[in-house]
């Protein structure tokens, strides 16, 4: 899919079932039908907002320079796909630069308590640079590697979708990325194929 100068770089889907692997599925695709969702330090920050991930920039004492936090998110995404591949494949994959991206952590905790309401701990992250952001992403990345039953780490059985997912489903016979992108999309092609072979 190619855009031009003036148009929007392509939303991101959050049907993955895990930051980690949706995060991965921001480049979809492959040669002239790659879809790249992270285009420049904005849409990685919209990203981390849709995514939920703390983007509180408040504090931080340099932004770093412009492309900065891009740069180093295509170069978490690339780590995270290798460390994808190699878990599910059973191979090794040195982990080096995501242990850089987890050893920028600072986190804290805050007791909150206001009269009349019950106290809570929240959990905090010490940002001091644009790239602090995406430690939250290398976190759930190791989670991913290191937790997750790789059985139900899944990429979509259609032939030309590169998205991956983890497969929640009671009976863990998730197929597609997506029933709306793909699912249906493969039966009506499974379904004319099978009328054409009559």
């Amino acid at each position: 899919m190619h855009r031009t100068a003036t148009s929007p770089p392509p939303s991101a889907f959050f049907i993955a079932g895990h930051l980690a692997l949706d995060f991965i599925n921001t480049e979809m695709g492959s040669g002239d039908a790659r879809v790249e969702c992270l285009t420049d330090d904005a849409q990685v920050l919209a990203w981390l907002q849709r995514a939920s991930v703390s983007v509180d920039m408040a504090g931080l004492s340099a932004h770093g320079s412009s492309g900065a936090l891009h740069a180093a998110a295509l170069e978490l995404r690339e780590t995270a796909k290798q460390l994808l591949l190699a878990r599910k494949t059973s191979a090794y994959e040195n982990p080096v630069i995501l242990n850089r991206f987890l050893a920028r952590s600072c986190h804290y905790q805050e007791l909150h308590w206001e009269n009349g309401n019950p106290p809570a701990c929240l959990h905090h992250q010490r940002i001091s640079t644009l790239v602090d952001l995406l430690v939250p992403v290398a976190e759930a990345i190791a989670e991913l590697v290191v937790s997750s039953d790789f059985n139900l780490v899944k990429q979509c059985e259609n032939p030309v979708c590169t998205l991956w997912f983890y497969d929640r489903t009671k009976s863990h016979q998730r197929r597609w990325c997506d029933m709306s992108l793909c699912g249906n999309r493969m039966k009506v092609a499974a379904f004319r194929a099978k009328l054409k072979s009559k």
